[in-house]
């Protein structure tokens, strides 16, 4: 069974915000080079959830994985994006997906953003917001 993966953030209208999400994904397809990746947006950017979902499906995938990009389980993951899923199952029946936690509340990845953070404190020219 052909598997997708879809890295789902929640958009802005600066283009590069995208610019992390797509090093993001380009680092992903090097560690898995024979699954599909694609990312998707809530609001704001394009592709939506419905459009990545629509695109892998027609590349052949029977089952999609989606991971929230998102620090926390907040209303987008919580709520938003259930009914977004809703209807891509309605639109394509037959069609395995399901969706993971936000990758915020992962322990490896909240280890990797502490010791980010730390290494901050050392840094001798921090850049300003």
């Amino acid at each position: 069974m052909d598997q997708g993966l879809i890295l789902f953030a929640h958009g802005a209208r600066d283009p590069r915000w995208a610019e992390p999400f797509e090093r993001l994904a380009v680092r992903i397809g090097e560690l898995a080079r024979n699954t599909r990746i694609a990312l998707a947006y809530l609001e704001t950017m394009q592709p939506s959830l419905a459009a990545a979902c629509a695109d892998l499906i027609a590349l052949g995938c029977e089952e999609l994985v989606i991971v929230p990009i998102f620090l926390g389980q907040g209303g987008h993951v919580r709520l938003d994006l259930p009914e977004q899923i809703k209807a891509v199952r309605q639109a394509h029946p037959g069609i395995s997906i399901r969706a993971s936690a936000a990758a915020g509340e992962d322990a490896g990845v909240i280890e990797a953003i502490a010791k980010y953070s730390l290494a901050q404190l050392s840094r001798v020219n921090p850049q300003e917001p």
